[in-house]
């Protein structure tokens, strides 16, 4: 085993990372009840911090990433229709207004219009781009990190600033999913699952569960607007394009507005939850570009995070 490899964890945490794992499981089953997935993330988390120095490095720079996780998870426990009004009935007659499609005597959303005319074989590849909305992040943030990781930590905190202000506005101004008007009507009603809506026609095509498996785990149900998923791949496009990514780039490029596309194809945005993400996004890469351009802090910040994630002499 290399002299990299075989550094001994830092003495802070050889207990900090346990604690922290432990309050965390503990403050989980009080919160939120005992979760499957809470053990997935501790043992993950726990596994490459003693493994070895690179995997050290690794979970250490991909805390930022964790903390996302753990906040997403916990929104389960405040539902935001509990303190503002869920908006149904005007963000549908909006979309309407401004994106209607005249058909047959009728106007309908975009969303109403694709329910109307899906093809499976648009159904197979709006699954397939929908499927890419966390892996392509957190696939191309690991390449970052071995490649360019001061890069990497401003695309790691644009991605966490983003979910923040979009976690914010779904507290703000909570909105229902299409498919909720399709399935229930304009009146609200409190919901404790999600659907798969379009999705579904991609685990039926394949005779597979996977939508229907993540959508039972969704966190929030009234969190369409802004779309975080259309969010996501506008960041990997942007820190792609400062990277000089090449040929990826225009593989961002594709898979963002396929993201796009699909999330309104399937019903489960629309097109000004689109735009919302697309601004959240945007808001998220200037703030960090700001911080980063005049903020010393900020970027004592940023070699903190380098400190710790660089290799041993």
């Amino acid at each position: 085993m290399s002299q990299l490899s075989a550094e001994p964890a830092r003495p802070a945490g050889r207990w900090l990372v346990p604690a922290l794992s432990l309050a965390y499981l503990l403050f989980s089953r009080f919160l939120i009840g005992f979760r499957p997935e809470q053990l997935v993330l501790v043992g993950l988390c726990n596994a490459c911090y003693f493994l070895s120095a690179t995997t050290r490095r690794f979970i250490t720079g991909f805390s930022i990433f964790v903390v996302f996780w753990v906040l997403y998870d916990y929104m389960r426990v405040f539902p935001n229709y509990q303190y503002r009004a869920v908006d149904v009935a005007q963000l549908y007659h909006t979309e309407k207004s401004l994106f209607g499609i005249h058909t047959l005597g009728q106007v309908l959303t975009p969303n109403e219009f694709w329910l109307q005319h899906h093809q499976p074989w648009l159904d197979v590849l709006c699954g397939i781009f929908y499927l890419c909305w966390v892996p392509i992040p957190l696939a191309f943030a690991g390449y970052l990190f071995f490649r360019n990781r001061r890069l990497f930590f401003a695309f790691a905190l644009t991605f966490l600033l983003v979910n923040i202000l979009g976690f914010i506005v779904y507290y703000l101004h909570p909105a229902a999913p299409p498919w909720y008007v399709q399935q229930h009507g304009l009146a609200f009603q409190p919901l404790t699952m999600g659907s798969t809506a379009g999705l579904s026609r991609f685990d039926s095509f394949f005779g597979v569960h996977i939508f229907q498996g993540i959508y039972a785990k969704n966190a929030n149900i009234f969190a369409a607007m802004p779309s975080l998923h259309s969010a996501y791949p506008a960041i990997v496009l942007f820190y792609a394009l400062k990277n000089k990514s090449g040929i990826f780039n225009a593989v961002f490029l594709v898979i963002m507005l396929g993201i796009w596309f699909a999330a309104v194809y399937t019903s489960h945005h629309y097109v000004l939850d689109v735009l919302a993400g697309i601004t959240i996004a945007l808001t998220g890469i200037g703030i960090i570009r700001f911080l980063l351009a005049r903020s010393s802090t900020f970027n004592r910040l940023i070699d903190a995070f380098m400190q710790a994630t660089a290799p041993a002499a």
